[in-house]
């Protein structure tokens, strides 16, 4: 399945009928920013931004609901053979004819840094809120361009401020990273990075969206920076990147020519 409007109405489809079943499901990944910004799905097109896989985030205590419900949708659960701890809070299906994949994480996204998820899934639907959209992105040390397109698009369809109805919720965003300066790091030299990306792959943007996306970063940064940080932050802040600040994640994909974008931090 190579359309991106099947994987479109497919996970819509999966959202809706768990739903009507007492099951939560909610969209995060790259359909989740396709759907939270349909007035660019020309830019998508543009970018060259194929969808390929559909990632959801469920609660853990519905964990054999969840998979009852997608077993009867048609979708295989696949077994932790070999790596038993990639699936611990982690489920995967496979469709058994129309060749769509299928990740549920349990609670939370753990991969670079954690991001938990347990009181946060009735803010927004079928995706995750806005704000948990970006620390998704910004969480990824080897940021590549599918990330960078992403969060540009999401720039530019939504303003950022202090709440999460169809706005980027700076203030969330800027209260966890003042916890977590490994995170917190991250997000600066990604926030950088989108930046920079803005030249590479902003051709198909209008003047206006590339003003809004330059403010709407600038605004974000501002609010990052100035949020009042936890004393265990300063400490950890005091040692810097000379300590490893993240976890390592196996199924890393970058660009090659993500490599000027990632120079000078």
């Amino acid at each position: 399945m190579s359309d991106n409007s099947d994987y479109i109405g497919e996970a819509l489809g999966l959202v809706e009928r768990a739903q009507a079943q007492g099951v939560t499901l909610r969209l995060l990944g790259s359909t989740a920013f396709r759907i939270h910004s349909p007035e660019y799905v020309a830019i998508h097109s543009a970018m060259d931004r194929p969808l390929t896989d559909i990632d959801f985030i469920a609660y853990s205590k519905q964990d054999r609901e969840i998979e009852a419900f997608l077993v009867k949708e048609g979708y295989k659960p696949v077994v932790a053979a070999l790596t038993p701890e990639l699936f611990a809070m982690r489920r995967i299906f496979n469709h058994k004819s129309n060749g769509i994949h299928i990740d549920v994480f349990l609670d939370e996204l753990n991969m670079c840094h954690k991001i938990s998820f347990r009181k946060r899934l009735d803010i927004d639907s079928p995706t995750i809120a806005l704000a948990d959209l970006v620390l998704e992105k910004t969480q990824i040390v080897s940021l590549n361009e599918k990330d960078i397109k992403d969060m540009l698009i999401l720039l530019a369809a939504h303003p950022v401020g202090d709440h999460d109805q169809e706005t980027i919720n700076g203030k969330y965003i800027a209260g966890i990273l003042s916890k977590d300066w490994g995170f917190y790091y991250t997000t600066k030299l990604n926030l950088a990075k989108i930046r920079k990306g803005l030249d590479v792959y902003g051709q198909p943007f209008n003047e206006n969206d590339i003003k809004n996306i330059q403010e709407r970063l600038d605004l974000l940064t501002q609010m990052i920076e100035e949020a009042p940080k936890t004393m265990n932050w300063k400490i950890r802040a005091a040692v810097g990147p000379k300590v490893k600040w993240y976890n390592d994640v196996d199924d890393v994909e970058r660009a090659e020519h993500l490599e000027d974008l990632n120079s000078g931090y």
